[in-house]
Parts: structure tokens; sequence; C-alpha cells
């Protein structure tokens, strides 16, 4: 062969075979494919897949061009949100970084397992039974906050998300927490109390004051959080009858903080359990309008209770 035509055509190759790696098969398209890649898959499937999925004009492009600039054992498992107007070096690229779908979920502050679980149902995740039913011991510990999880992560993963969390936000905490003769346990009960209880930072931590008051006097703490809890109903009042329920939750039949977390605090109600506001009070109740009312004694509680409840 003319060594001409011989130049011409590796020339001629040259050329397509960069314009099927940095030419995208639609430069102009708008259009959004999810494309998973799984653990453990090399880069002949993925390549294929691609390929399959109208990503890549020629899988041999893709799997040349990632061997050759040495990244083929860099591709991370996940869920990645490609284009038709992409080129080969940007999907790579995107493999290599990790730049999987991501989720944004948010756990509210007070939420408890039960709420976060039917949230998880809702949003077509998993059964809220998986959550609340098989990991009763998460209560309190899964801390409120907004997260951004890859697409299709695992409960396991979620949670173990939370928990990081909740021990990043802890950990410059347990120092304070240890001084004052408190345990983690009764710190994070306390605050599930008072998240529930009242709103702003100020009533949080006179509220906490007036817990750990009561609980050092032997009165108990008689929060309606905790009956709220245990009927897994929240209501503007609760009856005589709900109030001595047999539960280890009831803080009207036992005494001091009930057997565990009733939610999950935020951090606001956790600052509070740890440092309460000192003050002359024993009592309080909250108006229908948010309001919270103070009282020195049964008596003046009693006549806030027939002013603001009745």
């Amino acid at each position: 062969m003319n060594k001409f035509l011989l130049k011409g055509l590796i020339s001629l190759i040259v050329i397509i075979f960069l314009w099927l790696m940095f030419v995208p098969i639609d430069p102009f398209s708008k259009e959004e494919v999810l494309f998973e890649l799984e653990k453990g898959q090399g880069s002949r499937d993925i390549a294929y897949n691609l390929q399959e999925q109208e990503l890549v004009t020629w899988s041999s492009i893709f799997r040349i061009y990632v061997l050759t600039v040495g990244v083929s054992g860099n591709l991370q498992a996940g869920t990645y949100s490609l284009s038709p107007s992409m080129n080969i070096p940007q999907i790579a690229e995107k493999f290599v970084n990790g730049d999987i779908v991501k989720e944004k979920i948010t756990i509210i502050e007070g939420w408890t397992l039960k709420d976060i679980g039917f949230y998880f149902e809702y949003n077509g995740m998993y059964q809220a039974e998986e959550l609340y039913d098989e990991m009763p011991e998460l209560e309190g510990y899964l801390f409120p906050d907004t997260y951004w999880i890859r697409k299709g992560a695992s409960l396991e993963e979620i949670i173990e998300m939370m928990q990081n969390n909740f021990n990043k936000k802890l950990e410059p905490l347990m120092e304070s927490i240890s001084e004052k003769g408190l345990n983690l346990e009764d710190v994070i009960t306390m605050a599930s109390l008072i998240e529930k209880e009242v709103q702003t930072k100020e009533d949080k931590e006179i509220v906490s004051g007036i817990f750990w008051k009561r609980i050092k006097y032997g009165y108990p703490l008689q929060s309606c959080a905790s009956i709220a809890y245990i009927k897994g109903i929240s209501q503007w009042r609760y009856s005589y009858e709900d109030t001595r329920i047999k539960s280890p939750y009831n803080t009207y039949l036992n005494y001091g903080l009930p057997l565990g977390p009733i939610s999950n605090p935020g951090l606001d109600s956790i600052l509070a359990a740890i440092n309460p506001k000192d003050s002359p009070y024993l009592y309080y109740l909250s108006t229908p309008e948010g309001e919270t009312i103070y009282s020195r004694t049964l008596d003046e509680h009693n006549a806030a209770t027939v002013k603001y409840l009745r």
C-alpha cells in the first residue's frame, strides 16, 4: 500500500477514534439517564452497558480510554446520572470521582423512630417496621439533620451516617457531661423529653432545670410527652386514665427519668439537658398558642391550668 495512503488511513482512524471519544452521541440532549455501576464490574462490562444504554457509540472506545489514562481500576460503584450530551472523558471522570446520584432526606428534631420509619416508607425507601420494630435501641441516638445519601443506600448505611453525625456532635460535650456527674443515656433521655415539651432555647433551659429539680426532690416529672410516646398519639391534653397507663415510660406513675429516650432530640435540647437554668419554678404548662407558663407552687399551677387550659 502506498505509504501516503497508509498515513492517510491511519490519520482517518485517529480522527474517528478521537471523534468517538470526545464528541458526545447527542451534544444537545437534555435527557438524563440513570446508570448503575455495580460493585466488582470490570471496564468491559461497564463499557458494554454504556453502549446498551446509548451513552457511548462504541464500547471499546470507552474501555481503551480508561485503560490508557490508567483509571480502569478506579471506577466507583453507584448510581450515576448521565446524559447522551456527555463525552467519554466526562463519563469516566464521574465514575472516578464517585459523583453518584444523591437524595436528600431531612430528619426533624423530636421525631421518634416511628416518625422516621414512616418518613422512609412514605418516600418509598423502606418499610417503617424495619426501623422501629427491629432497631428500638436507636431511639434518641439518630441525630436530626439534613443528609445527602446515595440513591439506593441501605437502611444500615443511613443509620451509620446518622449515628456518626450524633457522635460528631456529642464528642465536644462529653467532658462537660462527665464533669457534671451525668451519663450520656440520662442526658439524651432528658433532652428527648425537653424536645417534645417546649420549643424555644430559653424554655428548654428552664424546663431542664425544673425536671432535674423534680428528680432531686423526688417529684414525678409528669411529662405529657411521655404519655404521647406510650400511646403513639400526640394530643393537646391527656385524660387522668391516660396518666395511669402502666409503662416504664410513664413519668406520672414512675419517678425519675423514663426507661429511655422518647424522641431523637436536637442539639439545643441536648445542651439544655446538660446546662439547665436555675429558676424558682417547679411547674409549667404550655398554652394552646405555644406559650409556656411557669409556676412556683402547685396552687399557682392549678390556677394557671384553670386559666389557660379550661
